[in-house]
């Protein structure tokens, strides 16, 4: 396991207009994208996050946990420094969104013309990660190239709503 940014801001989860399950919810998703993006610590999204189903709405990851997790196993392996600057965090009923900077290279965070803009969205049901979807906007050439060589395969059939 290799941390490779701080945890997300508290006070972009900390707001006096979300309910305290919207709290609750931002919560749980803020500490997914931690374990998962930036802590590279997969055991503990197993451990935590390891039950129930999960609905993947972007269609070149397939469904369920296990593969968001191969997907971003993957990811670390290739690019140890890859990581999640998340920059807002809206909640709203059962969905949290959070919109993120994302780089491959340490040395590229808080460049804004290097790496990806995403804007993920969960569904939160009963306290568990229920459905995903993203949206992604590659910023430069590398990250256009690389969208290009790995996208275009369809590994499930949730459709993108």
């Amino acid at each position: 396991m290799t941390t490779t940014l701080t945890a997300i801001a508290p006070e972009l989860l900390d707001r006096p207009d979300w309910t305290p399950q919207e709290q609750e919810n931002a919560r749980l998703v803020a500490e997914f994208v931690q374990l998962i993006m930036n802590d590279h610590d997969f055991d503990a999204v197993r451990a935590r996050f390891g039950d129930g189903s999960y609905t993947q709405h972007n269609r070149t990851m397939t469904d369920g946990l296990d593969g968001v997790l191969a997907y971003c196993e993957r990811t670390a392996k290739r690019y140890p420094e890859f990581g999640y600057d998340v920059r807002r965090v809206l909640a709203d009923g059962e969905y949290v969104s959070i919109m993120s900077h994302v780089t491959l290279k340490a040395a590229h965070r808080g460049n804004d013309r290097k790496g990806l803009n995403i804007a993920d969205t969960w569904r939160v049901v009963d306290g568990r990660l229920a459905e995903h979807w993203d949206s992604v906007e590659p910023i430069d050439r590398t990250m256009r190239l690389v969208g290009l060589l790995t996208g275009g395969k369809f590994r499930n059939d949730n459709g993108v709503f």
